[in-house]
C-alpha cells in the first residue's frame, strides 16, 4: 500500500466532506514534510493544532457538563484529562487510520504513522480544520462525541469487575504528566493478631480515599477503591 492514502479516502472515514481541501491537507502535513517540501515550517498543521486543542477543550467540557449534572468540577476535570489525553486521542486517530494519510517527511515516514504524540498533533489538527471549514461546533460533536461516548464506556466497564484497584488508580493517575500518587498509613488498631490498619491515598497531597483492612495491603485496595469512586463517575 502507497502511503500517505488519498484524503478523499479520509473525508470517506470522517463523514465529512471539506469545501475547502486544502484546510485537510493542511491539518495532515507535519512539520518534517513542510521543512524537506516547502522550504519552511509555514503550511504544516502546528498552527491548526493550536485551534483543535481549544475546539477539542470546548466540545468535551460541554459534553461532560451536560451528561453529568450530579458531578462536582474536580471530577469533570479528572473526566475530561482521561478522554482527551494523548493515548486516548492517538486511539480516536488510529482508528480512522489517521498516520496512513500524513505527509511525513523521510525520517519521520518510516515510524511516524504510528507514533502517539504525531496521531495526537493531527487529530487536533484535524478538529481544528473541521471547525475552520464548517464553522459550526456541532459539526465537530458529530465527529468526536462517538469516541469519547465509547471511552467513557471503557473506564465504566474497567471499575465494574476489577478487583486490583490500587493498578488500575494507577493507570488513571499516569495519563496526566505531574501527578502524584501516594499511599499513608494512617492507623493501626488492635492487638497483633487481629489488626485494623487505616490507609489514606493522596493524588497531589488531595485526600482522595481512605480504607481499612487487616493488612496494609487490604486497606489500601479498599482505599484505591474509593478514590476510584471520587476520581471518575460511578
Amino acid at each position: 500500500m502507497q502511503l500517505p492514502l488519498d484524503m478523499s479516502a479520509l473525508e470517506v472515514r470522517i463523514s465529512y466532506r471539506f469545501r475547502d481541501p486544502a484546510l485537510l491537507r493542511t491539518a495532515l502535513t507535519h512539520s518534517s514534510f513542510a521543512n524537506e517540501q516547502m522550504g519552511g515550517r509555514a503550511g504544516c498543521n502546528e498552527r491548526l493544532e493550536f485551534l483543535g486543542d481549544s475546539v477539542l477543550s470546548l466540545t468535551v467540557c460541554n459534553f461532560l457538563y451536560r451528561t453529568y449534572p450530579e458531578l462536582p468540577e474536580g471530577r469533570l476535570t479528572v473526566l475530561r484529562k482521561n478522554v482527551v489525553c494523548q493515548r486516548a486521542l492517538a486511539d480516536y486517530a488510529m482508528q480512522i487510520g489517521l498516520g496512513n494519510y500524513l505527509l511525513l517527511g523521510r525520517g519521520e515516514a518510516k515510524d511516524g504513522r504510528e507514533k502517539p504524540k504525531l496521531l495526537e498533533d493531527a487529530f487536533e489538527a484535524l478538529l481544528g480544520a473541521l471547525y475552520l471549514d464548517s464553522g459550526d461546533l456541532s459539526v465537530v460533536e458529530h465527529f468526536l462525541l462517538p469516541f469519547v461516548r465509547a471511552e467513557l464506556a471503557k473506564i465504566e466497564q474497567n471499575l465494574a469487575p476489577f478487583e486490583d484497584y490500587k493498578t488500575l488508580l494507577q493507570q488513571y493517575v499516569q495519563q496526566t504528566p505531574g501527578e502524584e500518587l501516594c499511599y499513608e498509613t494512617v492507623s493501626e488498631q488492635g492487638p497483633d493478631n487481629a489488626k485494623v490498619f487505616t490507609v489514606r491515598v493522596r493524588i497531589n497531597s488531595n485526600d482522595f480515599g481512605e480504607g481499612k483492612g487487616s493488612s496494609k495491603k487490604e486497606a489500601e485496595q479498599n482505599a484505591a477503591r474509593e478514590a476510584l469512586g471520587r476520581y471518575l463517575p460511578r
